[in-house]
């Protein structure tokens, strides 16, 4: 069995991996959030460039301003598009992230029962070491008074 300072030694390399995972799924869940709003951004402005297109189409639109007006529907809609490929590529990134995090703790949670396993097997053999110590106390006790 290992010797308890080398799992300390594990224990702490494992928490600190754990940690480190940890603040990179932050890191991943927050460009993630980031980029979610950015995607609505874009989606609003669309929404809003659509009815104002609208409302000019009502009140009369030369042919040089409907195409313009078409040119740049397109290039939000080319952009929403490459957002959504950015804000799904973010999710596939957070569990990815979260996966490493998990199996990280996991490993730091092995080493702690490993750890306490240890210390179990060692109280449990002094344990018994200082019965048997009590054990010859008394016997050599019972032989002095004979």
């Amino acid at each position: 069995m290992a010797t308890s300072s080398a799992l300390d030694t594990l224990i702490e390399l494992a928490s600190k991996e754990s940690d480190e995972a940890a603040k990179r799924l932050g890191h991943c869940m927050k460009a993630a959030e980031d980029s979610e709003q950015k995607l609505a951004l874009l989606m609003q402005y669309r929404d809003d460039y659509a009815t104002r297109f609208q409302q000019n189409l009502a009140n009369g639109l030369t042919a040089m301003g409907y195409r313009n007006f078409q040119l740049f529907l397109d290039k939000l809609e080319n952009a929403i598009s490459s957002q959504q490929l950015v804000v799904r590529d973010a999710h596939i990134h957070v569990e990815q992230e979260r996966s490493a995090w998990q199996a990280s703790e996991r490993k730091r949670m092995s080493y702690g029962t490993l750890a306490n396993r240890a210390l179990k097997a060692r109280q449990l053999a002094e344990n018994k070491r200082d019965q048997k110590q009590t054990d010859e106390h008394a016997a050599r006790q019972f032989l002095y008074k004979r």
